[in-house]
């Protein structure tokens, strides 16, 4: 599952050539995990990246994350991998009121952090996903970041162990 050998083993350039797509609309967190080789866990390394970047950079990559259920969904511009998990959780067949229950949601959250809801969808359901909104609109700011970073952690993990990137 690991791959950290074969992608240590990689050029800068086929590194990021195969892995940049991991982390959604921000190769930047490739980039810099390429210069930072070799690791010892794939995984971690890239999540080390993120976790020493700045808050600003953090926080520009929780908003390139799309709303589960929102408008990218909609109008199908998701990542072929974003569509895929959240697919995987039945959100691309919301009944009218899940889909108003999740645009309400969505608003509410992005209203109190100012960046989306992120949650790894393949790890739970619609109603899974709900709940967990419902649940962390009564967090702090800080501790969303930091939830949000966990969270796409799990879904990078995910794709690595799928061979996806």
């Amino acid at each position: 599952m690991n791959g950290t050998g074969e992608a240590n083993a990689l050029s800068e350039a086929a590194f990021i050539a195969r892995y940049g797509a991991l982390f959604e609309h921000s190769p930047w967190v490739v980039e810099r995990a390429a210069r930072a080789r070799p690791f010892d866990d794939l995984h971690a390394g890239l999540m080390a990246v993120v976790h020493a970047a700045s808050l600003d950079d953090q926080l520009a990559l929780i908003r390139a994350h799309p709303e589960l259920a929102g408008k990218a969904a909609i109008d199908r511009s998701l990542t072929d991998a974003s569509a895929a998990e959240q697919a995987s959780a039945g959100l691309d067949r919301l009944s009218a009121e899940e889909f108003a229950r999740f645009h309400a949601l969505n608003a509410a959250y992005a209203a109190r952090f100012d960046f989306p809801f992120i949650i790894c969808v393949r790890l739970t359901d619609k109603a899974g996903i709900l709940a967990a909104m419902e649940q962390r609109l009564g967090a702090t700011r800080n501790a969303e970041i930091a939830t949000a970073i966990a969270q796409i952690g799990e879904i990078v993990r995910l794709r690595l162990e799928e061979g996806a990137a």
